[in-house]
């Protein structure tokens, strides 16, 4: 399968936006109240994953302060892990698990190349072979480094409850409910998602992601 549509300038996100719009009234309320859409792309690879990894179960604060730690310590890429001892690990902020977790990230040794010209399930199920990293965190990865356009994250908590408020729900909807009405959005899922985080800020007056 070759792959999709690559967002790559504000311009792509504000097409996909228009698209939506068109294609659903609650798209376009949203995007009346949220205004232009963020570009959100990241870069990829070994570092990218490896900083999820450690802002896993810990805030927003903690999660930057332990990264600063690493990257001033030089332990941001697969060498510098490799090389380092537990207690090197260990003296930056990582957790027991989490130093199993980016030791199993440099193990896995990624095609990080490859993975630009692979099909969306490819990459998601070549991410989620890794221990520590799911299908959220895969998700998330494919979006906004490889910007993908047709690509969701329903595991996604502020998703969930934006998409219940935007679409007066009974409940917040399930992830297997929300991957299903997230089919309507597609060809643009990921910028169906990014109106759904802008608005969730716009409702909830909170940060959906990181």
């Amino acid at each position: 399968m070759t792959v999709g549509r690559i967002i790559e300038t504000p311009d792509c996100v504000a097409e996909g936006a228009a698209w939506l719009a068109t294609a659903c009234p609650r798209m376009a309320h949203a995007l009346t109240l949220t205004g232009p859409l963020p570009l959100r792309r990241r870069p990829d690879g070994f570092a990218e994953l490896l900083s999820a990894i450690v802002s896993q179960q810990v805030s927003v604060a903690s999660a930057n302060a332990i990264w600063s730690r690493m990257k001033d310590a030089q332990l941001t890429d697969p060498t510098e892990i490799r090389n380092a001892s537990d207690d090197d690990l260990r003296a930056v902020g990582l957790s027991r698990q989490k130093i199993r977790y980016a030791r199993e990230l440099t193990a896995a040794r990624i095609d990080f190349v490859g993975l630009r010209t692979a099909a969306d399930q490819d990459v998601i199920a070549e991410l989620v072979r890794v221990p520590g990293i799911g299908v959220w965190t895969a998700e998330i990865y494919a979006m906004f480094s490889l910007g993908r356009a047709d690509v969701f994250a329903p595991g996604d908590l502020a998703l969930q409850e934006a998409a219940r408020v935007l679409y007066d729900l009974p409940e917040r909807p399930k992830e297997r409910a929300l991957r299903q009405m997230a089919l309507a959005w597609s060809p643009w899922r990921s910028v169906a998602a990014r109106v759904l985080w802008a608005y969730y800020r716009v409702a909830k007056d909170r940060e959906g992601i990181r």
